[in-house]
């Protein structure tokens, strides 16, 4: 047995009271992820299910959650933020609150961009002393649809293998520090890792993944919001033991930079080289972003998925998911590939 499984059956001992709540007559959904791709998955999950959670990466470097984590030593509170957001609901309350937290200053002194969620958050962590204690307050203080939780109890520094990343360097691999310099690169990023190596998962986030119905996965930037969630052992470990089934969302479109050029089919590729005993469930894509769909059910099938199109773009042009189309397709995802569940 190795020293990794004996770690993560500890953990299941250690939370097995975090998340025993009687299943409901809906699925208990866990989304991973971060910034703007898991907010659109977050909106529109909490119109399926109520048992919903997010657990969201903590290697931003940039911004205000930057400045912040430099200055305090404090977990980047910026995705965990904008995850929270996406929890709030459609009433006059939730709207009202989610364009508070996600309000920025703008000034000339020390306060310019400084979201006031990301206030509030350190604010509680600070007074707490419990990352998920404040966080599950804040989340209480909004109406928050769901649980936000950090992947991580410790921030990370992404790193990655950049071929290119210096323009008059072509050919040249360099290492690239920091996930905002990683998510604009110029060259074509062949592998990431974080800093710490073993970074310790937040136990309930571990819970709640063991605990799950469905994983959903993505969209989101692939190297520096999906894949990273990979890279913390516990998490990892707790994704392939888990029963619960996963759903991979692709993106609707390369991230330019990050992934410019990627087909999607190579988004499972790299996936699979950063997880290799991990496998899927199903591969969710928009219709209209498949150019090649048997390459990409070949690619899916090599990590133990089903392919499903659906039309799940805003109908307006611009690549970003609409809520409404991207819940009915999760709808539709859980009903016909589920196990028979309670919430049947």
């Amino acid at each position: 047995m190795t020293s990794r499984t004996i770690r993560l059956r500890r953990l299941r001992r250690a939370t097995s009271g975090l998340s025993g709540r009687k299943r409901g007559a809906q699925p208990k959904v866990v989304a991973l992820g971060g910034g703007m791709g898991l907010s659109a998955s977050l909106t529109a999950l909490r119109r399926i299910t109520g048992d919903l959670t997010a657990v969201v990466t903590v290697a931003d470097d940039g911004g205000s959650s930057g400045r912040l984590r430099e200055e305090l030593g404090v977990l980047p509170p910026g995705d965990l933020r904008k995850a929270l957001a996406a929890l709030c609901g459609d009433d006059e309350w939730g709207q009202t609150w989610a364009q508070v937290i996600q309000h920025r200053f703008q000034s000339k002194g020390d306060l310019h961009e400084h979201a006031v969620g990301n206030l509030l958050i350190v604010a509680l962590w600070e007074q707490l002393g419990d990352h998920v204690q404040a966080l599950d307050l804040v989340g209480k203080l909004l109406g928050a649809q769901g649980r936000v939780l950090p992947m991580s109890a410790v921030p990370l520094e992404l790193q990655a293998l950049v071929r290119g990343h210096d323009p008059e360097r072509p050919d040249e691999v360099d290492t690239v520090r920091g996930q905002a310099t990683v998510a604009l690169t110029p060259g074509e990023v062949q592998s990431v890792h974080v800093v710490p190596a073993d970074p310790p998962a937040v136990p309930e986030a571990v819970a709640a993944v063991l605990d799950a119905d469905w994983v959903v996965l993505g969209p989101g930037s692939w190297f520096s919001s999906v894949i990273p969630h990979l890279l913390v052992p516990d998490l990892l470990d707790a994704l392939i033991e888990t029963k619960a089934r996963k759903v991979l969302s692709l993106n609707l479109a390369p991230q330019p930079g990050e992934t410019d050029g990627f087909s999607p089919q190579r988004h499972l590729e790299v996936l699979g080289r950063h997880a290799p005993k991990l496998a899927l469930d199903v591969v969710l894509a928009d219709e209209a972003a498949v150019p090649d769909r048997e390459s990409l059910s070949d690619a899916a099938k090599r990590l133990g998925a089903a392919v499903e199109l659906a039309p799940v773009a805003s109908p307006d042009g611009v690549p970003i998911h609409d809520p409404e189309l991207l819940a009915a397709a999760y709808d539709r995802i859980f009903r016909m590939h589920g196990r028979i569940g309670p919430w049947r």
